[in-house]
């Protein structure tokens, strides 16, 4: 018996849509990768390209545990002398709350050159609202850090 090996042009990409209200950061962040990376497909192959497209509204509901919302820093640097520059996740929070799930969704995902490839799948929106009815997402639960739906 042969190994199936999925080429690129097979693959079935489809649209997702999940609501980051009430949803830990750190939670989302794991179910997020896993669906860009297409983890839960039995085709998967960790060299390839196999996920979906990722739809996440709500951005700034988002949630942490424990003192993080107060002790979470977001660190840039401008590579001048005494450039560091931290901002607090409550100030990040209200800002930029697509910023705080892109970097924790970046995090999760392997360090190689796929990445980007992956990155460029996953949009974030801060509210309700999204530009992507056209692609009809399917709108996926999570229920006790799990997915639904």
């Amino acid at each position: 018996m042969k190994t199936y090996i999925a080429k690129q042009g097979d693959v079935e990409r489809r649209w997702l849509l999940i609501d980051a209200e009430g949803q830990t950061l750190g939670k989302l962040a794991v179910l997020a990768s896993d669906i860009l990376r297409g983890k839960g497909k039995p085709s998967f192959s960790p060299h390839m390209d196999m996920g979906d497209h990722l739809i996440i509204i709500n951005a700034a509901k988002v949630k942490v545990s424990g003192n993080k919302f107060q002790d979470k820093k977001y660190y840039s640097h401008s590579w001048y002398p005494g450039g560091l520059k931290e901002t607090a996740f409550k100030d990040m929070i209200a800002k930029k709350p697509e910023y705080v799930i892109e970097h924790a969704v970046r995090g999760m995902l392997p360090k190689n050159r796929l990445q980007k490839e992956f990155m460029k799948k996953l949009r974030v929106y801060r509210g309700q609202d999204h530009d992507h009815e056209a692609q009809k997402p399917v709108e996926l639960k999570i229920e006790k850090g799990r997915l639904r739906g």
